[in-house]
């Protein structure tokens, strides 16, 4: 099978007369101020028909390349076009089917799961297809944003993940139940109550008149490639898939089309009885890995999806020997490759879209014995306070194909615009968009193994600096700690930052043990002598409430001067209680920001505050000593 990769788009399938029905419609969806709620699907096929054009099956031309003939680790740099009409790339999608009558299901391939109900199957819809489906569903708002017309949706209640909630079935002597780090994270169900909420959710969508299917990929690297289908209830769902996942290149990718795992989302349904199932609210998220199959209840939020893909590929690679990472990539002209490592709103997308620099992903990437490589096609970026001028690359790429996810919108000359200073529904307010959305993006998607490593933390005690070098030892410290903090609206009940340790910069979404991570790190960074380097994007001159938080500017010229060389120029300083090395200066930075305890009035607090931070890294890392091959926690804070 060819290996499908993130630069295949979607084209436009509007005819003349849907032209003028889609102005009409979006005329329409421009005359309220406020968001509706999100809908569940109204079932309703002669609407359905409508917006299907009653077309079983459209195609357009294409000019696509097969991944393996393109060579790796050459910056490619596109066209950014603001329009459908004068975006050429959106055409090399060409997959789109739309199934009608009794038999749409099995010729959709979800007969197999047991869903035979709905009429109507919309597949692998088009971009367009996709914008004209959530107008005329009333699904959400269109936006008049700065660089193009852009759906918006409201999540609801749930904004943020509910990791409470996520659940993998413990199937007795399997080899997940063997492999599985069972606890807090990857809470464990019986094969039972899995069965009993899938019946649940086949039941519910047999209910529905449609429904949406899309097929597609994770992972760009044929090696690990696996094949991912989803069951949606609305257009705009599918849309976030299809913006984040790998997109087939033309129907006969997926000739044959066999899904390694299927996602079925009856998001709208809850799980009434979960305390009878022993689950800890209506909501659920349950895996159930030898089945290969997942079902959603009762959160709209988009991010679901791509997360628990994501700690599907965090379970099935390392078991190649491949090493998973969340982290964001990018590579210069000279196929230097460097990670990002760091959870929700430490930099991960920030940092990695630089207009110097091609971006290979923005949050999730695989290392094997070629390089790098992304698992997604495209990016889900954080909106809180974007403006063109801190995050240019990420502001104009929120145009048609690309859609937001709880932000606000206000009335400016009788148009609908977002306001990403409002924060009142959630400071997590996103925005997913296909990769090509951004000017330099690397066309591959995957180049040679990274010259830097960057652990991106988000101090909430104002203790670290906003650069420091790592000896390879810290390197394994740092990781294996992944100190950060919470930042408000990732995740439900966070409402201000609070510090955190996640192993790996990723703990909620490790299905092994961190040390299983840590080892395949070490053989990475012992084989290809890799830099690695502590950012600080958190707080200066003081905790969280009186300390401000640093500048996006000031961490990009720190990252800048590490990806240039230029960090090499200068002097170092050992900080006595960490034992990182300190940079005595780095261009366009204040030389003062670059030691912590300058930047605060009073230096015994600031004392006192890093003898607190330190004493919370010994105490976090007892966990870890005696497991793996060596123990790094000597390596570590001295108290």
């Amino acid at each position: 099978m060819i290996a499908t990769q993130s630069r295949i788009f979607l084209r436009t399938a509007t005819g003349i007369g849907g032209k003028t029905a889609l102005k009409a419609l979006i005329a329409r969806a421009g005359t309220s101020a406020s968001y509706a709620s999100v809908s569940q699907p109204t079932g309703v096929k002669a609407g359905a028909a409508a917006i299907a054009g009653r077309t079983t099956k459209t195609h357009f031309p294409t000019n696509h390349t097969n991944v393996r003939h393109r060579k790796q680790h050459v910056a490619y740099k596109s066209a950014v076009a603001h329009s459908p009409s004068d975006d050429p790339l959106r055409g090399n999608y060409n997959s789109t089917v739309t199934y009608e009558g009794d038999d749409a299901c099995s010729k959709a391939g979800i007969d197999a799961l047991g869903i035979t109900g709905p009429n109507i199957i919309f597949k692998n819809q088009t971009f367009e297809q996709l914008f004209r489906h959530e107008v005329a569903n009333g699904e959400g708002k269109v936006a008049d944003a700065q660089y193009g017309d852009t759906f918006c949706v409201d999540t609801g209640k749930f904004t943020g993940r509910s990791p409470k909630d996520k659940w993998i079935v413990r199937n007795v002597g399997s080899e997940s139940e063997a492999n599985i780090d069972w606890g807090k994270v990857n809470q464990p169900t019986s094969p039972e109550v899995f069965d009993e909420l899938y019946e649940k959710a086949v039941k519910h969508f047999n209910s529905l008149d449609k429904a949406y299917v899309f097929d597609g990929f994770c992972g760009a690297n044929p090696k690990s490639q696996r094949k991912i289908r989803f069951v949606h209830e609305q257009a705009w769902q599918q849309h976030f898939v299809t913006n984040m996942f790998i997109r087939a290149n033309e129907e006969s990718d997926l000739d044959g089309f066999d899904p390694d795992f299927t996602v079925i989302n009856a998001c709208s349904q809850v799980v009434e009885d979960w305390e009878r199932h022993g689950l800890n609210s209506e909501v659920a998220c349950v895996f159930n890995v030898e089945k290969k199959c997942a079902v959603i209840f009762g959160t709209w939020y988009g991010g679901e999806n791509k997360k628990g893909i994501f700690s599907l590929m965090n379970y099935w690679l390392p078991m190649q020997g491949q090493f998973p990472m969340h982290c964001s990539a990018n590579v210069g002209k000279a196929g230097d490759s460097a990670l990002f490592f760091g959870l929700s709103g430490t930099g991960k997308t920030t940092l990695s879209a630089d207009p110097h620099r091609a971006l290979i992903g923005d949050d999730e990437h695989g290392w094997d014995e070629d390089g790098v490589f992304n698992f997604e096609g495209g990016c889900y970026a954080k909106t809180i306070n974007l403006s063109e001028e801190t995050e240019p690359d990420i502001y104009r790429a929120i145009h048609r194909d690309a859609m937001l996810e709880n932000v606000a919108l206000k009335e400016d000359g009788g148009k609908l615009v977002p306001d990403y200073f409002d924060t009142s529904k959630t400071e997590n307010g996103r925005v997913s968009y296909p990769i090509f959305h951004i000017e330099n993006y690397h066309e591959p998607q995957m180049a040679g193994h990274p010259k830097n490593i960057i652990f991106l933390s988000c101090d909430a005690f104002g203790v670290l600096p906003p650069i420091a070098k790592l000896t390879p030892e810290q390197a394994m410290y740092h990781f294996i700690s992944g100190y950060t903090a919470k930042v408000a609206g990732t995740e439900r009940g966070i409402t201000e930052p609070s510090a955190t340790f996640s192993a790996c910069f990723g703990a909620a979404f490790l299905t092994l043990h961190p040390t299983r991570y840590a080892e395949l790190l070490k053989e990475k960074l012992e084989k290809h002598s890799a830099n690695a380097w502590i950012v600080n994007s958190g707080w200066s001159g003081g905790a969280y409430g009186v300390g401000k938080r640093m500048s996006i500017k000031t961490t990009r010229a720190c990252v800048n001067a590490i990806l240039d060389g230029t960090i090499e120029n200068t002097t170092w300083e050992k900080d006595e209680i960490f034992g990182w090395e300190l940079p005595a200066s780095i261009p366009d930075v204040d030389s003062s920001v670059l030691h912590p305890k300058s930047t605060w009035s009073n230096p015994e607090e600031y004392d006192a505050a890093e003898k607190k931070l330190a004493e919370m890294y010994v105490k976090n890392f007892e966990k870890y000593k005696g497991k793996g091959d060596v123990d790094y926690s000597i390596y570590g804070p001295k108290i």
